[in-house]
């Protein structure tokens, strides 16, 4: 079963949360960062990027970068932009967006959980994104960037969300996108003890977001871990990842769509031709194609959209094999793009689904060729393919709203 445990977060003062509030670090270019900094000077992306304080040749890696996250949050504490609640409580966190609510508890879970598959995975990490937030977590003494766990609906569970929600919210405020963000805490002992009771049957979690701060708060916990075992220290802290846990049935994953920046040495038509043999493809369309269901998909080429439905005998039923985004990559992105790595090839780009069919164009104006559209990937995919311990290709998610980070921060 789960370790889930409450703890005293370090928030922002009173009035200040929409400020300081920000969407997780790996949404910006440095440049784009340089900026949002600039015109905001509170938001907590200037210590999640802390790059952005620098000019261009001091590299995001250089530690005087790390130390100045680490001053600017010391800072933030001393000078009481951030206060720590007195007593350890658990969260809740609601964002709402276009009408649809998802609530998530905010908690701590256990390192060892991710190490003993409690906590499971459907994606790889880059090493050099993983060690980036290594990096951050260990200069700042805190996590700073909440991950985002999914698990089994659980009635009992969402009735105490519920009640919590009917009293006054600690914040509320829209963030970007008119995302509404709302957050309460359980402060009784009483009804901390209750859903304590209830988390403790969750048998499994599943990160849907931030497997690299994940990875990355497991290699700090672990390094504090082998130090304070010389020193006889038990317990600490940093054995444990700041969270958000949301059942799965308030979760939307939308769509994580394609570009191409080369045709591979094959003209349009050549394309099309290819295509056919794994695919039924329509005549070419002005409006832009929008797949309803599984295996199918849409092809922006040379301004024209086409509808694309995939033979029955290229799919697959095992639970990698039967995603959409595996089917592209093995019958199209390798053999006729020959793009067999796509976490390293420059020749593919990915658009998530909240930019919509207008931003693949736009992109196919500008520096791609072509572009398809996918059907996003359902939750229970997601667990099917992280019960069996096996990873999805990247970029096959992609889960909005994003939580925010700086709204709950875990000293380690």
């Amino acid at each position: 079963m789960a370790d889930i445990r409450a703890f005293a977060a370090y928030r922002p003062k009173e009035g200040l949360e929409s400020a300081v509030a920000a969407l997780p670090y790996d949404v910006y270019s440095r440049e784009e960062a340089r900026r949002f900094v600039r015109s905001h000077p509170l938001s907590f992306l200037g210590i999640d990027r802390a790059e952005s304080q620098f000019p261009d040749d001091i590299t995001p890696e250089d530690p005087r970068v790390y130390a100045r996250a680490r001053d600017m949050l010391r800072a933030g504490m001393e000078n009481g932009s951030f206060v720590q609640d007195p007593e350890r409580c658990f969260y809740i966190y609601a964002q709402t967006r276009n009408g649809r609510t998802q609530a998530g508890i905010v908690a701590l879970v256990s390192i060892d959980d991710y190490r003993n598959g409690v906590i499971r995975r459907h994606e790889n990490t880059r090493r050099d994104k993983e060690d980036d937030r290594t990096r951050h977590i260990a200069a700042c003494g805190a996590q700073t960037g909440p991950v985002f766990l999914a698990y089994r609906s659980d009635a009992a569970i969402s009735d105490m969300v519920m009640r919590a929600m009917e009293t006054p919210p600690v914040f509320d405020f829209l963030s970007e996108g008119g995302v509404r963000n709302r957050g309460w805490m359980i402060a009784d002992h009483d009804e901390q003890q209750l859903l304590a009771k209830h988390l403790s049957r969750i048998d499994c979690l599943y990160i849907a977001d931030g497997h690299h701060r994940c990875a990355a708060a497991v290699r700090v916990g672990l390094a504090q871990r082998a130090e304070r075992d010389r020193d006889g220290i038990g317990e600490r802290e940093a054995d444990y990842v700041l969270s958000v846990l949301f059942p799965e049935n308030q979760l939307e994953i939308l769509a994580y769509n394609r570009v191409l920046k080369t045709m591979n040495g094959h003209s349009p038509d050549e394309l099309l031709t290819l295509l056919a043999r794994a695919f039924l493809v329509s005549a070419p369309q002005a409006e832009a194609v929008v797949p309803v269901e599984k295996g199918q998909f849409g092809l922006y080429l040379g301004n024209r959209w086409y509808h694309l439905v995939a033979r029955p005998g290229i799919r697959r039923t095992d639970p990698v094999g039967a995603l959409d985004v595996s089917l592209l990559q093995r019958e199209v992105l390798a053999p006729v793009f020959g793009i067999t790595d796509p976490r390293t090839d420059p020749a593919i780009d990915f658009v998530g689904g909240i930019r919509g069919t207008a931003e693949l164009e736009r992109r196919c104006h500008e520096d791609c060729v072509c572009a398809f559209s996918m059907f996003p990937t359902s939750m229970g995919e997601l667990f099917a393919v992280s019960d069996i311990g096996e990873l999805m290709p990247p970029k096959s998610t992609w889960f909005e709203p994003k939580l925010l980070s700086g709204l709950f921060i875990h000293r380690i």
